[in-house]
């Protein structure tokens, strides 16, 4: 699994989906202007770039342990810190922030209830904490037909619906498990059609993320199989994908 990859392959692969998301997460975490927020995990800026349209370059600060994403996010929003690290090593003093948010990471975290103890640390007491990963225990996300596919075909034995926060109710608990009150939960949905076939399919071939890697490592006949069976289970262009990821908010 890798996201040590170019910016442009994660936009074309799920930035169109996360894109959809970061409006509706900032909405969980209520904020306000004045409040300083943290993106964590940022990505090439999908969840950045909403914080910098609502409430301006000097109140976002973001990391991420991906070199080839902090120089897109520092390129796409020069104004704004950002810096390469990870949720559980923030480089932050304690409470400094009014907000950290982390959209599609927790999930990846080497250790999620650190990583969530690391955003509250950095966090003012009375401050929101928030987060949100994709449903991939009841299959409802962008990659979900991809492993659905290659399950019907004996392909692969292993997904990504057993990651941490993946399945209902999990991301809850690992926020109780953080030391974080008052724990709100919801479910965020992007929806995305696409005119052609290969809109989706191509973007598997850049490596990105635990089904891009997953595609890498087939033979060129396989690829093949997987393709028709995944034609199949989508349907003719133009076609809709609905996704869904389980949000949830809580107070430090």
């Amino acid at each position: 699994m890798s996201f040590d990859v170019p910016a442009e392959a994660y936009d074309r692969f799920m930035g169109l989906h996360s894109r959809q998301l970061a409006p509706q997460l900032l909405d969980l975490a209520r904020l306000k202007a004045g409040d300083r927020m943290l993106d964590v995990g940022c990505g090439p800026g999908a969840l950045t770039t909403e914080m910098v349209t609502r409430f301006g370059a000097g109140s976002v600060s973001a990391i991420d342990p991906s070199e080839s994403f902090v120089a897109a996010a520092r390129e796409r929003h020069p104004g704004i810190d950002v810096q390469r690290a990870t949720a559980e090593a923030l480089p932050y003093p304690d409470h400094v922030f009014d907000a950290a948010l982390a959209q599609l990471v927790v999930h990846f975290m080497p250790d999620p209830v650190a990583g969530l103890r690391g955003m509250a640390r950095v966090t003012r007491r009375g401050g929101v904490v928030a987060a949100c990963v994709w449903d991939h225990a009841g299959e409802r996300t962008p990659v979900s037909v991809y492993w659905r596919a290659a399950r019907d075909l004996g392909l692969t034995t292993r997904d990504e619906s057993a990651l941490p926060g993946a399945r209902r109710g999990h991301l809850v608990e690992l926020f109780g498990a953080s030391g974080l009150r008052h724990v709100d939960d919801t479910v965020l949905v992007a929806r995305i059609e696409y005119t052609r076939f290969d809109d989706w399919w191509e973007p598997f071939g850049f490596g990105v993320g635990p089904a891009g890697g997953s595609f890498l490592g087939l033979s060129p006949d396989d690829r093949g199989r997987l393709r028709e069976r995944c034609e199949e289970l989508v349907g003719p262009a133009p076609f809709e994908l609905v996704s869904s990821a389980w949000a949830a908010g809580g107070i430090v």
